[in-house]
């Protein structure tokens, strides 16, 4: 039976661990680590910033911007001094700003290498959104600037700390549905503008696989606790439809697992499906959605039928976006490796790049480790 009332701290075993001693230098002055987002897109101005108000560890402190209207007006209303507003052409000046601790990433993917590459160099430690890079090469780049630098690198997979998604995690360690012998997920949305940078394959990387199918994914990934040894893909697209000129619409992708589960996975630019169900031969856990901004939902059981909701344990963190800002933090305060490394981000990016390679090839492809 599954304890469904326990309600203990769970965070370590999801792999999110909750506040523990600090760094004495740190602790002793109090401060909250300087952040500065590179980006005032929608997801850094409507998601991130916004939830530094929440942080423990975190703080506000920069902006990098290429509208210096926008960003003084984002500034203004978040705190920001005019010290800390920079544009793209004078970004290498955050070297002189030793408010800034870490630099979070909020850029188009062909962007992101540029300026981790970047902000390592001016001696910053980053924080970089997924898919982390168009190619494994520029992943590896990124990787190897930080570590020169002696810096840190996170990849902002923000359902890490996501409270549903980490007691799943937990439940399927701890062996609450057995065996772990399937995965399954569906992870789109109806795509729209085909103008925008995420329709061209030189500044996306492609189309729906490295959007929102990298959910499907990395779920896969984190759910049954191990890494794919081969996958097998197929495409369907309509190139007809001016949104996919350059990119895929619908991909579909198995992943064979060491253990002898399988994964299932489909990503989608034209419905909308937010979901995964993990089985084993004891139950399934199952969120609906899943990687969701908000509105998670868990249920867990042996049968359809007989499934109950499971509702996370109280845990450190406010929400996903509070629980990364402040992992990254304590990461930098205690001189650990993040959760998600950059090595993380780079072995999706191995994997989706042996997907694509399936679908163009139409065979099984081995993903290299």
């Amino acid at each position: 039976m599954i304890d469904l009332q326990r309600r203990g701290l769970v965070m370590a075993a999801g792999g999110v661990l909750a506040a523990s001693a600090v760094n004495p230098g740190w602790a002793s002055t109090g401060r909250k680590l300087g952040y500065a987002i590179v980006g005032l897109g929608g997801y850094g101005l409507g998601r991130i910033i916004p939830q530094f108000q929440n942080c423990q560890h975190s703080r506000l402190v920069a902006l990098v911007s290429g509208d210096p209207a926008k960003a003084r007006k984002v500034a203004q209303e978040y705190g920001v001094p005019e010290r800390g507003i920079y544009s793209y052409s004078d970004f290498d000046r955050i070297r002189d700003n030793p408010d800034i601790d870490i630099v979070y990433i909020c850029l188009p993917v062909f962007m992101h290498a540029e300026y981790t590459i970047r902000a390592a160099q001016a001696g910053k430690h980053v924080m970089c959104e997924k898919p982390m890079a168009i190619n494994p090469a520029e992943c590896e780049q990124m990787i190897a600037a930080c570590r020169k630098a002696g810096k840190k690198l996170m990849i902002g997979y923000r359902s890490r700390f996501e409270p549903h998604n980490v007691e799943a995690i937990r439940l399927a360690r701890a062996g609450a549905i057995g065996n772990i012998r399937y995965f399954r997920s569906e992870h789109g949305f109806v795509a729209g503008d085909a103008n925008t940078w995420r329709m061209k394959k030189a500044q996306s990387g492609g189309g729906s696989l490295m959007d929102i199918g990298i959910y499907a994914l990395q779920a896969a990934r984190y759910m049954t606790g191990e890494e794919p040894v081969a996958v097998f893909a197929k495409e369907t697209t309509n190139r007809s439809d001016p949104r996919f000129r350059e990119v895929e619409d619908m991909i579909d992708f198995q992943l064979e697992f060491p253990s002898g589960a399988i994964g299932s996975c489909m990503s989608m630019y034209s419905a909308n499906r937010n979901q995964f169900v993990l089985m084993g031969d004891k139950g399934r856990i199952e969120l609906e959605p899943a990687t969701a901004y908000s509105g998670q939902r868990m249920w867990v059981g042996q049968e359809r039928s007989d499934k109950t909701e499971v509702k996370p344990p109280p845990g450190p963190y406010a929400n996903q976006w509070v629980g990364q800002l402040d992992h990254m933090a304590q990461c930098v305060m205690q001189n650990r490796e993040p959760l998600v490394p950059g090595e993380e981000g780079l072995r999706d990016i191995r994997i989706i790049e042996a997907v694509y390679r399936s679908a163009r090839e139409q065979k099984r492809i081995v993903v290299r480790s």
